[in-house]
């Protein structure tokens, strides 16, 4: 599957320091460095395509856009991955409530959210691809994990052990209660009658009459939600086999922790004999006017209805970025007023041929960058300068600092 198109992003000037990237590692529950190196493997949970994109969607892939700008900016090569659910209960039960065929559903909903992707200037991925056409990926994965033990039937389909897995639930740190209340929450089915193990996760639903399916040697039917990300990642990233874990970072919104991620890593572990991830980093959640966003509330903010109505897609970058990637946050009114005052103001300056020294302005940004993408440090550096440039301070180089942040911020002002 294609997916949108390549951003140009520009060179810093050798004069200023990139230091480590710190990131927080949701499995370790801490900030940790990510160590130099001159290849890192990233993969970030796509969307279902069954509605448009929404601002929780935006947030999540603006956060992993800016650690890609940020270790390219490094000079290092970011292989970054990125799958689709195009085939899932979720899509199935849309297509059929609104009465259009699930795949012309899915195309659409594709279509809008690359084009929502290149109006918010999120570098695409090496990879862009679906779960329907992994469905080679996901069977050879299923016959590594029987070859391990770690696979069973119910009816005709298909289960993982996951407690084959010993590190099972260290990565999300839940209890047993807690697991089986998200899991079932969250698209599992802990109390199916046949099961070995409450939490075991599907991996090959066999064909229900009236859905799609696929052949395959385990019989007509199509992947489960795990095992397509597990698949995929891994076929498509392609790991070091000198390297401890198969990939550098896992990501995602914070809601995928448990079961999604808990439950790839384990059919990586046990299907590699490695640990998957070194690090675990996750978006937070966006809410609107004090509520939780959600499709059931009905009251998502969709990307394309906000720029259809004339705003800028730098003000909503701005605004997602004006608080930290990793907090749940609220959009309201007030915060795209203030994003969008904030880029009049920046745009103003950055347009000047006289401008407050940048120089400190840039390294202050990327020290900020570093520490676990502090973007709201980033804002409060920015006022400064624009505070600074309005009482009349010289010395700086405006275009450089506009380079400066298309390279790492993303906004092409």
């Amino acid at each position: 599957m294609k997916a949108w198109p390549d951003v140009y992003i520009p060179s810093l000037d050798s004069k200023f320091e990139l230091p480590l990237l710190s990131l927080f590692n949701s499995a370790s529950r801490k900030v940790e460095d990510l160590p130099t190196k001159q290849t890192y493997r990233m993969y970030v949970c796509g969307i279902t395509p069954y509605d448009s994109t929404h601002l929780g969607h935006a947030a999540t892939y603006l956060a992993f856009d800016l650690i890609n700008r940020y270790l390219r900016a490094k000079k290092s090569e970011v292989l970054f991955v990125e799958n689709i659910t195009d085939i899932d209960d979720p899509l199935l039960e849309r297509a059929h409530r609104v009465g259009i065929n699930w795949q012309t559903l899915a195309d659409s909903q594709i279509d809008l959210f690359r084009s929502d992707m290149t109006s918010l200037r999120i570098l695409p991925p090496n990879f862009y691809i679906g779960a329907v056409e992994s469905i080679g990926l996901v069977t050879q994965k299923i016959e590594e994990l029987r070859s391990a033990g770690a696979i069973y039937s119910v009816d005709n389909d298909l289960y993982f052990r996951v407690h084959n897995d010993p590190d099972f639930g260290s990565r999300s740190h839940l209890n047993e209660a807690d697991s089986l209340r998200i899991f079932e929450q969250r698209g599992g089915d802990p109390y199916r009658k046949g099961k070995e193990n409450p939490l075991d996760s599907l991996v090959w639903l066999s064909k229900r009459e009236n859905e799609p399916g696929w052949p395959s040697i385990h019989g007509e039917g199509r992947p489960g939600w795990h095992i397509e990300c597990c698949a995929i990642a891994l076929g498509y990233l392609q790991p070091d086999t000198h390297e401890d874990f198969l990939i550098d970072i896992q990501g995602g919104g914070n809601d995928l922790v448990f079961p999604h991620h808990e439950m790839s890593a384990s059919q990586a572990r046990v299907s590699t004999g490695k640990d998957f991830a070194r690090m675990y980093v996750h978006a937070g959640m966006i809410g609107l006017n004090g509520e939780k966003m959600s499709k059931s509330l009905g009251n998502l903010v969709f990307v394309s209805t906000l720029m259809n109505s004339g705003i800028s897609p730098m003000a909503i970058r701005i605004a997602l970025m004006m608080q930290h990637y990793s907090t749940n946050r609220m959009w309201s009114d007030e915060l795209l007023t203030r994003a969008q005052d904030f880029l009049s103001n920046l745009t103003l300056y950055l347009s000047q041929t006289e401008s407050a020294p940048t120089d400190a302005v840039i390294q202050g940004i990327i020290h900020a960058l570093s520490e676990n993408i502090d973007t709201e440090k980033v804002f409060s550096i920015l006022q400064d300068w624009i505070n600074e440039c309005r009482y009349g301070s010289t010395g700086g180089n405006p275009g450089e600092l506009s380079r400066a942040l298309d390279t790492l911020l993303g906004l092409a002002i």
